[in-house]
């Protein structure tokens, strides 16, 4: 499995404050993850990918580095992030699960002003991969240059977008396609990654782990959909976690970052697989099987209503699969997803009061993002 980190900013932030600088940073990932334990492969060393958004003039693709050398030992790395500044950016360190060590199986990968990576894998792929290609486009098909099945994700996903109306290729400069599209797509993604797994004939099924976990992100230049998912009613999916904040600074040492919070607002939002710092209350858990959107610099978090959430929230899930997948999940399970307060508790507790005020329990359709829709501008809640 892998690390993956997402910045969406109201500026420009230097990659090295990312990347290179913060006491967890990706390439911290690389070598010493905390909530990623697999005697089997300990490091996530199969190299590595940056994804970041130029300046409109340069046009709307997003620039890609990608390599196959570690990233703790990639000197042009280092000497990229220190002098390169984006408002949203990916970063992905990789451990392999499906397809060999080569540049063309690195994340993030791209298709016009699209942007993708994945942390996790697609359940019994040995048995899904010729499906799912021959159920996409010819374009679509073509466009697969490696092996892994987050490329193949990232193809269905482009399929669903055309299939609904939305053209991958097209340019949208004001915009782009909206946060709502993006997010109905990979709905509809995942919903088409179940159903290729359940037409498995059952006499290849027997034996099979069908679980996918499918930690996904993807950005147009403008939005960002993360989601955090497994394909068990039962089991943990893999870690996520996001903070929020009006800046992101180094402060009482090196190394030492910490989200600053002067108003309610959200200049900076960042995604993780695992924290950046150690400040417990910077950071918040994304519930299992919900899709995060970032969209105006503003978090919406929506559950994934299909036949694998469970409605409860006192469910405890299990960490077992992730922890078998060389990941564990949160590090100590609660009944509830609310994140470990800090010295901010007394407010907390009042945003967290102003949100569940703008909790929406309206129903959508059959695929969509169903039931409490969370709105978050700040990371204490």
């Amino acid at each position: 499995m892998c690390r993956f980190l997402v910045y969406k900013g109201k500026d420009e932030i230097l990659l090295s404050k990312l990347i290179l600088e913060p006491q967890h940073s990706v390439l911290t990932q690389s070598y010493d993850c905390r909530l990623r334990l697999d005697s089997r492969r300990p490091q996530n060393g199969d190299g590595f990918g940056v994804g970041y958004y130029t300046p409109p003039a340069l046009g709307p693709e997003p620039c890609l580095f990608t390599s196959t050398i570690p990233a703790w030992n990639c000197v042009n790395l280092e000497r990229l992030a220190s002098k390169t500044t984006s408002s949203l950016i990916f970063a992905h360190v990789r451990a392999t699960t499906e397809g060999s060590i080569s540049d063309s199986n690195c994340h993030p990968f791209r298709r016009g002003s699209l942007m993708w990576m994945h942390n996790g894998n697609i359940g019994g792929w040995s048995y899904v991969k010729r499906s799912l290609a021959i159920s996409v486009d010819a374009t679509w098909f073509n466009g697969v240059q490696g092996s892994t099945d987050s490329e193949w994700a990232f193809a269905l996903f482009l399929d669903v977008l055309q299939k609904s109306g939305h053209d991958p290729d097209a340019h949208r400069p004001d915009g782009g396609f909206g946060h709502v599209v993006l997010r109905n797509a990979m709905l509809q993604t995942i919903e088409r990654i179940n159903q290729l797994i359940a037409d498995v004939p059952a006499r290849q099924r027997e034996g099979l782990d069908t679980r996918s976990l499918l930690n996904f992100a993807v950005a147009d230049g403008h939005s960002v959909v993360c989601t955090r998912y497994v394909s068990s009613a039962t089991d943990e999916a893999a870690s996520l976690y996001f903070s929020s904040g009006t800046s992101w600074k180094e402060e009482g040492g090196k190394g030492n970052y910490k989200m600053e919070r002067r108003d309610k607002g959200a200049d900076i939002v960042l995604v993780a697989s695992e924290p950046l710092t150690f400040e417990r209350d910077n950071w918040v858990t994304v519930p299992t099987n919900s899709i995060l959107t970032i969209h105006k610099q503003t978090v919406l978090i929506h559950p994934i209503l299909d036949q694998y959430y469970n409605h409860s929230p006192s469910y405890v899930r299990s960490s077992g699969f992730a922890v078998s997948k060389g990941l564990v999940g949160d590090p100590s399970p609660s009944p509830s997803p609310a994140p470990t307060l800090g010295p901010h508790a007394d407010q907390a507790e009042e945003e967290r009061d102003r949100a569940n005020a703008v909790l929406d329990v309206s129903r959508q359709g059959r695929g969509k993002a169903k039931g409490p829709l969370v709105l978050v501008t700040r990371n204490c809640f």
